[in-house]
């Protein structure tokens, strides 16, 4: 049974909603952040990227960098940018690019729920990234940025989605620079309420989609908050963290390339030639190869494309996580060929999402003479069998477009 809850949001101001809205901090470099918040002083990544308002040589984890944030924040409601919703409420958020529209629900999961299993993942954090969040949320006080969730929905919540949005006006209504159109209602009766969450309480398994460090992190704080409060009740703020809730079946998942700086002493030759063990191969000259179907990849090398496609004895009787491309190319290829035994932490590779042009891609591996590989990408399906299995995707597995906008919707702790 998930629980999964209404809750008074901290937002924009209708009129500055698309000023405020900002992509996630982990999508954005420092440098990116200190100019957009140049132009826009009430850009949200002066609350996620505070540190673009201190000296540059600052640490990006130092205290200050979190005290401005939180400084930022109550700066934003002090001056009206953003005001809270006097009563707990849903909020219906829908994101169209490219004609493709997804809608969610907006409201908070139970840390309860991460920590017994029903709201599952499929990666791995890391350690500093899990602190830079903690500190963040907990010296802000709030979830500044919601938890990308997904499930299956049942008919019930699809069709209340539908007729929601088609009998009332959004309170957003905006087209980012991106050309992602968001819109936002708000839920506030309190029967739709009650029944939204009755709904979510059918549900027994939602899987994080992105987003597992600010998970981590948010029930990491909550667990703290507990430890600080040992008569809570569980009813208060910090036992929940924010989240948008979508359907399964209406997220769109791109590929997560791979650039690696080098050939780890190889040949051009020799390195080209190693794939035949493990891939049909087809030189591609001139033509960029985006891969069309599961089990293959592009790869580009020496100013040249070539377009792999695993033998059949490569994936055909491998378990769920083993079977997948992102696992047949780390464990046949980075790994024994190329010396990347851990791509979370070595150096030598590096991850471009899905909406990077096969050009870029080239161009990345010609900076350094190494190698990139244009990827098939994974399915909402492969990630959802994965998680009920307990089991981990490999790092940088899949990439979900749109991002999510942060500063639309605030959860205070307390």
């Amino acid at each position: 049974m998930a629980v999964f809850q209404a809750f008074r949001a901290l937002r924009p101001v209708k009129e500055k909603a698309c000023a405020v809205a900002a992509l996630p901090y982990d999508v954005v470099s420092r440098e990116e952040a200190r100019v957009i918040g140049e132009k826009n002083p009430d850009s949200f990544l002066h609350v996620d990227r505070a540190e673009m308002d201190l000296e540059p040589e600052i640490d990006l984890y130092d205290p200050r960098v979190y005290e401005k944030a939180a400084e930022n924040l109550r700066n934003m409601e002090k001056k009206g940018i953003m005001v809270q919703d006097e009563k707990p409420c849903y909020y219906l958020y829908e994101l169209t690019r490219r004609g493709r529209t997804q809608t969610g629900f907006v409201g908070c999961s139970a840390i309860d729920d991460y920590l017994n299993g029903v709201v599952k993942k499929h990666e791995l954090t890391r350690e500093d990234k899990e602190l830079d969040r903690i500190h963040h949320v907990d010296t802000c006080d709030a979830n500044t940025g919601p938890i990308y969730l997904t499930c299956r929905f049942s008919q019930e919540l699809l069709d209340f989605m539908e007729n929601w949005k088609e009998s009332r006006k959004p309170v957003y209504d905006f087209t980012a620079d991106d050309g992602v159109i968001h819109r936002v209602w708000v839920v506030e009766e309190d029967e739709k309420i009650r029944s939204i969450r009755e709904e979510f309480e059918k549900i027994s398994s939602i899987y994080i989609a992105d987003g597992h460090h600010r998970a981590a992190s948010a029930v990491k704080v909550g667990l703290k908050r507990r430890e600080e409060h040992p008569g809570y009740t569980g009813k208060e703020e910090f036992n929940y963290f924010m989240s948008v809730i979508f359907p399964w079946d209406q997220l769109t998942l791109l590929p997560y390339h791979r650039v690696v700086k080098d050939l780890n002493g190889l040949s051009e030759k020799a390195f080209v030639g190693s794939m035949k063990f493990y891939f049909e191969l087809m030189a591609m000259p001139g033509f960029p190869c985006r891969p069309v179907m599961k089990h293959s990849m592009g790869m580009y090398v020496g100013g040249e494309w070539y377009h792999l496609k695993a033998w059949p004895d490569v994936y055909e009787n491998k378990d769920s996580v083993a079977s997948l491309d992102v696992s047949i190319l780390q464990d046949r290829v980075l790994g024994p060929v190329l010396g990347i035994k851990d791509p979370r932490t070595d150096q030598r590779i590096r991850f471009l999402g899905g909406n990077v042009k096969l050009t870029d891609l080239a161009a990345a591996a010609d900076e350094t003479g190494g190698v990139a590989f244009a990827m098939y990408p994974t399915s909402v399906g492969e990630l959802m069998d994965i998680a009920d299995e307990g089991k981990l995707m490999p790092p940088k597995s899949t990439w979900f477009e749109p991002k999510l906008r942060s500063g639309l919707f605030i959860h205070k702790l307390s």
